[in-house]
């Protein structure tokens, strides 16, 4: 609850389909985008936009973008004109780098030596002000402040060694990942095909989906392929899940199927960095990453907490919606019946009434109905997913205080958030934090809680990769692969650890610092913070 109303947010999701067999298809690819991009929008209300191609040589490519969520960017005259498309790719945008304007919106289409290019792109690039310069000093202009464009540039400009004639789009996509180590999740569509591309520490997410006919009488058949940052995506257009790109893959999707095309590693000793708040809070629920459904790994994360911090207390309840799952873990380890104590009203909108004094007093009371029978007398368990400047939870306390409860304490199902995030997630400054501030030494007393635990990093990590390993476990049992996968995940906002060296620009300097406390991130102006060096 506390992520949505602290503006934290993911940075995009992107979203690619090509039809399977004979073209021109009667499959109806902009359709098909279209609902992948609702399945996605969670991951950006800003923008939308889809670019589809005939796959002829040269192909022909139609592009539409639109402001706001992906109802209101497409309408059935937009979807008419792209409906001709054999593939196409597409993105919803929440931006953390680039200021919120159509000319941001992705995908973005370039013309190169060997033709049209369209890429779309979720994350952040930790070294973008170098990357900047080197595009520029190539005499290429740059017409965005997208990270997204900058790899669109750099995926046009010729690698060493490509023969004239004949683009390698492997090897430059391999010159991209040597440039920038992270993050980013690609998808580039050139000619008939959509290569599909997680950078090497597989920060963001990239998975695979088949297509197949509604009919149960050709349930084998494949009518497409489809690549998503999320599996969620897939039930609402008839795709299976497939599998996962993997950490430095480079796929390569056509009509005739997915072909593993190369996988480029990281640096001896280096683990993986999958973004352990996607666990947390960005994906939706029912995602698969890593081989287990994001639900069940936040129902382990509640029962972990119920065993770090219990609680003496008659009932377990939430803030509705998104820590439901780690309620009924925490409720099912510790023995305690679940309750709702709360009522969202899902109709309160942002603009429709403009706040007086009076209604900013009543807060959370224009959000929440108390469900005052189920609680009055009782001490309420409240499970929250996270607590980041405390403005939320506070009035919501009041409010359960005011209509009963006898005593509220909060059990957060994720470690306080205490550094900022450089590859793709808005997080507010450090100072905003409240894990930074003062405060945070009697939390319980600054949100009028009587009491306040967090999960620990360690148990927020043991529970995400219990379920890795059972799953590695099972699969070296059921074939002949006896090698192990290794398992990492970035836990930088909440440790200040962060999976690579980062580069630092500030107010038009650039310079090196050794610590992530050395400095200041100001999220409101066009200064830029990014880290290089050694950071603990």
């Amino acid at each position: 609850m506390e992520f949505e109303e602290s503006g934290i947010g993911e940075e995009c999701g992107v979203f690619g389909c090509v039809a399977a067999g004979e073209w021109p298809t009667q499959l109806e690819v902009a359709q098909v985008l279209t609902l992948g991009l609702v399945a996605l929008q969670h991951r950006g209300q800003e923008s939308a936009g889809i670019v589809t191609s005939n796959g002829a040589s040269p192909p022909t490519y139609t592009a539409h973008k639109g402001m706001g969520l992906v109802s209101t960017a497409f309408s059935p005259e937009a979807l008419t004109k792209l409906r001709y498309g054999n593939l196409g790719i597409c993105h919803t945008r929440y931006s953390t780098t680039g200021i919120s304007e159509l000319q941001n919106c992705q995908p973005f289409v370039v013309d190169t030596l060997h033709g049209k290019i369209a890429v779309a792109h979720n994350g952040e690039l930790v070294n973008a002000h170098a990357l900047r310069k080197k595009v520029m000093r190539h005499g290429v202009g740059l017409s965005t402040s997208s990270d997204s464009e900058l790899i669109t540039q750099l995926l046009a400009l010729t690698p060493p060694m490509e023969e004239l004639d004949s683009p390698d789009w492997v090897a430059r996509i391999k010159n991209l990942m040597t440039e920038t180590p992270t993050s980013y999740s690609l998808l580039v569509m050139f000619k008939d095909v959509i290569y599909a591309v997680r950078d090497p520490y597989g920060n963001r997410p990239l998975c695979i989906g088949q297509l197949v006919p509604i009919s149960k009488l050709h349930k084998e058949d494949t009518e497409g392929w489809v690549v998503s940052s999320e599996s969620c995506s897939f039930q609402s257009i008839g795709a299976k899940y497939y599998r996962e790109v993997l950490p430095g893959e480079i796929v390569q999707i056509s009509r005739h199927g997915v072909k593993s095309l190369s996988v480029v590693s990281r640096p001896e000793g280096d683990l993986p960095a999958f973004c352990i708040f996607e666990y947390v809070y960005f994906a939706r629920p029912d995602s698969i990453f890593e081989g287990q459904m994001v639900y069940t790994v936040r129902q382990r994360c509640g029962r972990q907490l119920a065993i770090e911090s219990p609680t003496n207390a008659d009932i377990v309840s939430t803030v509705p919606e998104s820590a439901t799952p780690a309620a009924l873990g925490y409720a099912e380890q510790s023995g305690l019946p679940y309750i709702e104590v709360l009522c969202k009203n899902r109709y309160v909108g942002r603009t429709f009434i403009q706040p007086n004094t009076r209604l900013r007093q009543l807060g959370v009371a224009k959000k929440f109905g108390a469900l005052t029978d189920n609680f009055a007398g009782k001490r309420v368990v409240l499970i929250d997913d996270s607590i980041v400047r405390g403005n939320t939870i506070s009035p919501i306390i009041k409010l359960l205080k005011e209509a009963g409860a006898k005593e509220v304490h909060i059990r957060v199902a994720s470690p306080p958030i205490r550094f900022p995030c450089y590859m793709g997630i808005n997080i507010p400054t450090k100072e905003e934090l409240i894990a930074n501030k003062p405060e945070f030494q009697d939390i319980a007393g600054y949100i009028g809680a009587d009491s306040v635990k967090y999960l620990t990093v360690e148990g927020l990590v043991s529970a995400v990769q219990e379920g890795i390993a059972f799953h590695n476990e099972k699969d070296k049992m059921n074939s002949n692969n006896k090698s192990d996968r290794k398992v990492g995940h970035c836990t930088a906002c909440l440790t200040g650890k962060y999976p690579v060296e980062l580069e630092c620009t500030v107010a038009g300097l650039y310079t090196t610092v050794t610590s992530v406390c050395s400095i200041q991130y100001e999220e409101h102006t066009n200064t830029r913070a990014i880290f290089v060096g050694s950071l603990t």
